[in-house]
């Protein structure tokens, strides 16, 4: 099994946070793991993402052209990353921010309302975790139980109290992502 996956959204929406933390989590589990990020000098709005490819096997290069799955989080990004999604792959975007719909019809495209549900739960930092959650329910390649000792490799200790926080917004995402 290798997933080659691109993050890709604005700074301070947490997407390099999500993909150290998937990268983390596949290193918990014993496989090879790659972690690439990728912003402007203005990051915080400015544009971000990270490539991060986990598999059972040895990985022969980071970069990539194109992706078995993309989690797309604002409409610049889609514009960029939509088209490099390979074919039979998968296409994850939250609804808040994108305009134009996904027009491809070779992949699976899911949507995750995660900016809704974490402004409805007010948990507005936990936006990230929410999308991971939804992009686990679809491709399971770590374990929860990973993730959370990933939360803890990634933050420091004094957010540790914020981990039960992060994982409930796991579960959010897992429950309300749906396939288009």
């Amino acid at each position: 099994m290798t997933q080659e996956i691109i993050i890709a959204g604005f700074g301070g929406q947490g997407v390099l946070s999500m993909g150290k933390i998937l990268a983390c989590s596949g290193l918990m589990e014993n496989k090879e793991v790659t972690w690439m990020p990728s912003y402007g000098p203005e990051q915080r709005g400015g544009t971000a993402n990270v490539t991060v490819i986990i598999s059972d096997e040895r990985i022969s290069s980071p970069i990539l052209n194109e992706y078995d799955i993309a989690v797309i989080l604002n409409q610049p990004s889609m514009d960029k990353f939509e088209s490099k999604v390979k074919s039979g792959g998968i296409l994850i975007y939250d609804g808040y921010g994108i305009h134009n719909p996904v027009a491809r019809r070779d992949i699976d495209v899911y949507r995750i309302d995660a900016m809704d549900a974490a402004t409805e739960m007010n948990m507005q930092k936990t936006f990230n975790m929410i999308v991971l959650g939804g992009l686990l329910k679809v491709v399971p390649m770590v374990s929860l139980e990973s993730v959370v000792k990933g939360l803890k490799k990634t933050l420091p200790e004094r957010h540790y109290n914020l981990i039960p926080l992060n994982e409930a917004a796991i579960r959010k995402g897992m429950e309300i992502i749906r396939k288009e």
